[in-house]
């Protein structure tokens, strides 16, 4: 899944330090190709599984029309307000396409898990509530690339 991380090895995270960072944030920025070959950059709430980043994308979006026309995405997670503070993670690679578009919930077992976290940490709720507006992208990342300033100390 990931490529080491040659830099910055004494503030990289863990995997299980990366694992719990991911699994408790919200929110992530999402960065496509547009057409013209324009960055773009968007930002949605997600959830991991501890493999993957489960994206859950408006279908009549830019971002989406960007990653149908070129799947490759690169996603950052981050988090803190002072220098010191400062965490994250960069996720890059390959998005698939999960589920039908947009979602109305067929049953898809692949996306069973991903549903569950998602409505849990994002709506409070045990099931996925479907609008008819959102489909799933997949992201199993090539290359990850972690940071946690809070390792420096105070020196």
């Amino acid at each position: 899944m990931t490529v080491a991380q040659r830099r910055g090895r004494r503030i990289m995270m863990t995997p299980g330090e990366l694992d719990e960072f991911l699994a408790g944030q919200r929110t992530c920025r999402v960065a496509t190709v547009s057409a013209d070959g324009a960055p773009h950059v968007s930002v949605l709430w997600f959830a991991w599984d501890g493999t993957s980043l489960w994206l859950y994308s408006v279908v009549r979006s830019k971002r989406w029309t960007d990653l149908c026309r070129d799947p490759r995405v690169a996603v950052v997670v981050d988090a803190g307000e002072e220098y010191g503070q400062l965490r994250g993670v960069e996720l890059s690679g390959t998005v698939e396409f999960v589920g039908e578009a947009p979602r109305t919930g067929e049953l898809c077992a692949e996306l069973d898990t991903p549903e569950i976290l998602f409505a849990r940490k994002n709506f409070g709720l045990d099931e996925m509530p479907y609008d008819g507006r959102h489909a799933w992208m997949r992201l199993t990342p090539h290359k990850v690339v972690s940071w946690d300033f809070r390792k420096m100390g105070s020196a």
